[in-house]
């Protein structure tokens, strides 16, 4: 399965729904007719089910537990507070957010090295370094971080987290 698009896809979904005060499905529905148009994915593919119902799954999950998360941002914004952040940023930090705190099963080395690739693709240049120090520090201080040779090393994209 295509976890990366799928998570770009909900990135660009909870900005639009940030930007524009859209629900939650309407949103993906907008994104992911739009991925189609731009031959991003075809519609066709094996496998698009799995990328919708993953898609959703993340921007539902997000969207429930936001406070929360956004709290939990808080604690580890170093100088920032969450409705300062580029809006950017802070969809790729709730996502990942959400990831670490309520999806156990993905290793935290590859909600981290996800959210940097995200960011470098939709962010600033400082993006990656910026998210990579949030998520970094929040995984140390609550004690999140893999042991010797689990993460992302022995992940490979496409296989099961």
């Amino acid at each position: 399965m295509k976890r990366r698009l799928a998570r770009e896809i909900a990135v660009q979904s909870l900005y639009q729904m940030e930007m524009n005060e859209v629900e939650g499905q309407i949103a993906v529905d907008t994104v992911m007719e739009e991925a189609r148009h731009d031959n991003e994915i075809e519609a066709d593919v094996s496998g698009l089910g799995a990328i919708d119902s993953f898609t959703r799954e993340l921007v539902a999950g997000v969207q429930e537990k936001r406070e929360e998360i956004d709290r939990l941002l808080e604690e580890f914004l170093t100088g920032w507070q969450v409705d300062r952040l580029s809006r950017v940023d802070l969809q790729i930090l709730r996502l990942a957010a959400y990831e670490l705190e309520f999806r156990p099963e993905v290793p935290p080395k590859v909600v981290v090295n996800e959210a940097i690739e995200l960011a470098k693709h939709f962010g600033t240049e400082e993006s990656g370094k910026f998210v990579n120090g949030v998520l970094g520090r929040m995984i140390r201080e609550r004690g999140k971080a893999p042991a010797a040779g689990e993460g992302a090393a022995n992940h490979r994209e496409g296989e099961p987290e």
